[in-house]
């Protein structure tokens, strides 16, 4: 897609092989600054690749996050990753016009540009199906049914021109991804030759390398279900890549969602530096198959230091979906922590002294979890949201307090997803 932007011709977008070989002669002239307009798969790798070139990059998005997919408290580490490394963003912004040498927002901020490069996004180019008088679906893309026919019986489409069917509620949907292309060749191919052809519905799994980050996705993200009211609840967790006593274990932020009450698994984000796209993997394989949240639980996964942990965080995830769906436990989303705060809910957390002040949610309490049962009669009896760094002690102190006449809560994902979500980022003031 190539906006409608005074100067947009000096722009170079990247679709072909000729439109890479562009961008090569442009950044071997040693160019000292370029400017990536958009901030998804594509303009991210590009940006990367620019730094890696020595060239000083700045990342134009019009949205307030990068990568689109992603739920904002799941980019906010990938945005935090691009600027460790040089990267320069400028979110929620919009291009007014290109210039010789620079690229002028609507803000009126100016960024030097010796190489401006577009990647806002792709449409379908249906030029020749429409002279041919073919259907065009809702979303822009040629109308096909499961063996991939238009709406001639005898002309085929496949790849990213294709509408695919998407696999949570059986809508039009384009996805431009590799794996689909080629599975949509072979259904093409053996429906011509007559043998039996296996529809295939899309949950839409994709994956990127950010610098150090692993980005994966699978299935609707919390933006999506919510604009269309289907019901769900989020999962965060905070795992390591494998058993954090063998050497060189990373963390990584792990989110499901989940329908309350099927237990369907709906979606799933990943991001961390190690062992992201197993997960995805795995999960994207459970929604293929329809297996319940709870039943990530029941997953014989390979196990051994170096690779994961006995209980492996996929099946960690089923665990919490568990003790969700059965009511054992309440959570609060990091997105709700200003409306408790609204209605006078108290804040505990149960971290260590030294875990607490190096940051915590506004107002907490600090009370930590092996003092609790000590010192609980310092709290009201009133709603209580409890947090840890990750959820787990949180989860135990809430079952505590429910024990000892308290409503609590524990803050799903715990101070970590808190802090990198909008919530913490940008905070709303309280009256």
């Amino acid at each position: 897609m190539i906006p409608p932007i005074p100067g947009i011709e000096r722009a170079l977008p990247l679709r072909t092989v000729e439109d890479v070989e562009r961008i090569v002669s442009a950044v071997t002239t040693s160019p000292e600054s370029a400017v990536v307009i958009g901030g998804g798969f594509i303009g991210v790798e590009i940006a990367e690749n620019l730094i890696h070139r020595g060239i000083a990059t700045t990342i134009v998005e019009a949205t307030a996050q990068v990568l689109a997919p992603l739920d904002p408290e799941m980019a906010t580490p990938v945005a935090t990753e691009l600027r460790r490394h040089g990267v320069s963003l400028f979110l929620e912004s919009a291009v007014e016009a290109i210039t010789s040498k620079d690229v002028r927002l609507a803000s009126g901020e100016t960024v030097p540009a010796d190489v401006v490069i577009v990647a806002i996004g792709v449409r379908p180019d249906t030029s020749l199906a429409r002279s041919a008088g073919l259907a065009i679906g809702e979303r822009g893309g040629v109308v096909v049914d499961e063996f991939n026919r238009t709406s001639a019986m005898n002309i085929y489409a496949i790849g990213d021109v294709a509408e695919k069917e998407d696999a949570l509620d059986g809508s039009s949907t384009l996805v431009p991804l590799a794996n689909l292309a080629n599975r949509h060749g072979r259904i093409v191919a053996d429906h011509i030759a007559g043998r039996v052809v296996r529809p295939r519905a899309t949950i839409g799994t994709a994956i990127v390398k950010v610098f150090d980050l692993t980005v994966a996705t699978t299935g609707w993200n919390e933006k999506r279900l919510a604009s269309r009211g289907r019901a769900f609840f989020s999962i965060h967790t905070h795992p390591s890549s494998h058993a954090t006593y063998y050497p060189g274990a990373t963390a990584m932020a792990l989110k499901l969602l989940v329908d309350p009450g099927s237990g369907a698994i709906l979606g799933a984000q990943g991001v961390g530096t190690e062992g992201v796209d197993k997960r995805i993997d795995v999960l994207a394989t459970a929604i293929r198959a329809g297996l319940t949240a709870p039943e990530l639980a029941d997953l014989e996964l390979a196990y051994a230091p170096p690779f994961g942990s006995a209980k492996d965080p996929v099946n960690m995830l089923g665990y919490v979906a568990e003790n969700l769906l059965s009511g054992l436990v309440e959570t609060v989303q990091w997105s709700e922590v200003d409306d408790y705060r609204v209605r006078g809910a108290q804040f505990v957390d149960v971290r260590t002294p030294e875990e607490f002040i190096r940051g915590s949610l506004p107002g907490a309490v600090n009370i930590p979890l092996d003092l609790l049962r000590e010192r609980f009669e310092e709290l009201d009896e009133v709603e209580t949201v409890v947090n840890c760094e990750v959820g787990q002690r949180g989860h135990a102190a809430t079952l505590l307090l429910n024990n000892l006449g308290f409503r609590a809560m524990n803050l799903d994902g715990g101070y970590k997803t808190w802090h990198a979500s909008p919530a913490a980022v940008t905070p709303q003031l309280v009256g």
